[in-house]
């Protein structure tokens, strides 16, 4: 997708996402970044444009709820790094799992929620918890000024308008394969 000086075209990007190079220029458009006509995008120019444009620029501190098996491993999971996201505590309610630690993270106790969300600077919650608790704990993360949350709690939230909530639910996704597999 590349060329050896470090661009790629329009046509290139149009391929790898399965759109015409024209909807790709005019996308691109947006963005403070140009193409050269002829020479194409400076790949590492777009990179940053398109995180400036995405508001993944910054680091984005983010909590988990839920020091269970799903917990744990998002806890663990050194992706989120380069994308900005920042896993600055866990937490959880089983007295065996306080005071453990996740990826150098010692797992707090849930009552210091809304304490570790002004002193870390929390924006993003994760809940990893069982669905009877999901919802009080997406009410103590909202009334505690987290505005996004991803929802990995088999349950839907209800939460106000300016909340972002992202529900994630495996075994729908995996549904979704099934059914592909039938084609």
């Amino acid at each position: 997708m590349s060329n050896s000086d470090g661009t790629c075209s329009s046509e290139d990007l149009a391929e790898t996402a399965g759109v015409t190079s024209a909807q790709v220029r005019k996308d691109l458009s947006y963005l403070e970044g140009h193409g050269t006509r002829g020479v194409g995008y400076d790949r590492e120019d777009l990179k940053q444009q398109i995180r400036k444009a995405l508001g993944l620029t910054s680091v984005h501190p983010v909590v988990v709820i839920g020091a269970g098996n799903m917990g744990a491993a998002l806890a663990n999971y050194k992706g989120f790094e380069k994308w900005g996201f920042d896993i600055v505590a866990v937490l959880d309610v089983d007295e065996e799992r306080i005071g453990t630690r996740v990826d150098g993270l010692m797992v707090e106790p849930l009552r210091r929620l809304e304490q570790i969300v002004i002193d870390q600077g929390v924006v993003i919650g994760i809940i990893a918890t069982p669905p009877s608790v999901a919802q009080s704990v997406s009410d103590r993360l909202t009334s505690a000024g987290v505005k996004s949350i991803l929802n990995l709690a088999p349950t839907s939230l209800k939460t106000d308008d300016d909340v972002s909530v992202r529900r994630v639910d495996l075994s729908t996704e995996l549904g979704i394969l099934a059914f592909h597999l039938q084609s």
